[in-house]
């Protein structure tokens, strides 16, 4: 199976996209070329879907989700398929590069989407916490504040994806992540160096950088769209920015940490510690429980008390950094 792109945290992209690069799709496919699937879907389509045939009643919520009769078929066939093997005692295997999951309101991966779904709504408790604990003065905040609404657009496009894979909600889904993965490059960037405040100089760096990261967004976009839909590319290409964002929070932490003793000034390095626990998840890769929990979902449930912890640390950080110019006044 294709491991998702399903991370948004900075600390913890590298991790997973990491993994994805050794994560091969040698059994991707393998239940799409098993015969008896194959002979399950032609009988279905000639039986229900054909000219002649009695329309098979599909209910509304989900042709709203573009469920037709063939993709009906395909759906109840991977479930027959699946319940021969189960009761011959032989492994269950995936068609499409995904587990035989059963749907939920049409949803495909529905633990995926409503798991993206808590992972949506802690940005948006994160932003509620940036919003109302760091003064709309302070330099950074604007910078926090967009992070949230790059991670709960990322997790929106997440649960558009895993309600219905298509070609299109994949590009989304793999687009935005990439924007919110990029804009923690860009905004780890501007806290650590402190491109948000100083003179001429710093804003003439700050113009550059953020014209730097526009571009660099503008050509992976070109590059996967109109060149070529590379998932070694576009791993290798989150690989270098989850290393880079990971080695400079950890530097932070570290340094931040040794200097004040605080305790929050470690939680970047919790998290990190919390992401390696989560993405033994992965690693697993096993068939879902109960036909609908897997180890893709569990991973993104497991995002969201990192994504919290950061949020928390952003506001602490914040705060003391405030406290400390107070002082310096």
């Amino acid at each position: 199976m294709i491991l998702r792109q399903s991370f948004r945290l900075p600390l913890g992209l590298f991790l997973l996209s990491t993994l994805c690069l050794f994560t091969t799709q040698v059994s991707a496919s393998y239940g799409d070329r098993l015969p008896e699937f194959q002979r399950c879907v032609e009988v279905c389509k000639r039986e229900n879907c054909g000219s002649g045939h009695a329309s098979t009643h599909i209910p509304l919520l989900h042709r709203l989700l573009f469920w037709d009769c063939p993709t009906e078929c395909d759906y109840t066939c991977q479930h027959i398929i699946t319940d021969q093997r189960v009761a011959a005692s032989e492994p269950i295997v995936q068609f499409h590069g995904k587990w035989p999951f059963y749907r939920f309101l049409g949803m495909q991966e529905p633990f995926s989407v409503f798991f993206s779904l808590l992972n949506f709504l802690a940005h948006q408790n994160g932003l509620s916490k940036v919003t109302s604990d760091i003064p709309a003065a302070y330099t950074l905040r604007k910078y926090y504040v967009y992070l949230a609404y790059f991670g709960m657009a990322s997790w929106v496009f997440s649960m558009i994806f895993h309600t219905r894979d298509f070609k299109i909600t994949e590009e989304l889904d793999y687009f935005a992540a990439g924007a919110s993965v990029l804009y923690g490059l860009y905004y780890t960037s501007i806290r650590i160096f402190r491109m948000d405040r100083g003179g001429k100089r710093t804003k003439s760096m700050l113009r550059a950088w953020t014209g730097l990261c526009i571009a660099i967004y503008a050509l992976h976009v070109t590059y996967l769209k109109w060149y070529a839909w590379d998932y070694t590319y576009n791993m290798t290409a989150n690989v270098v920015v989850g290393v880079i964002q990971n080695l400079m929070w950890s530097w932070f932490s570290f340094a931040k940490y040794r200097k004040s003793g605080r305790f929050w000034a470690i939680w970047p390095g919790l998290v990190v510690a919390w992401i390696i626990l989560a993405m033994s998840l992965e690693l697993l890769d096993f068939p879902p429980w109960w036909g609908c929990l897997d180890a893709h979902s569990l991973w993104h449930l497991g995002t969201v008390g990192p994504t919290m912890i950061f949020y928390n640390f952003l506001v602490k950080d914040a705060q003391d950094d405030m406290a400390g110019a107070r002082l310096k006044a």
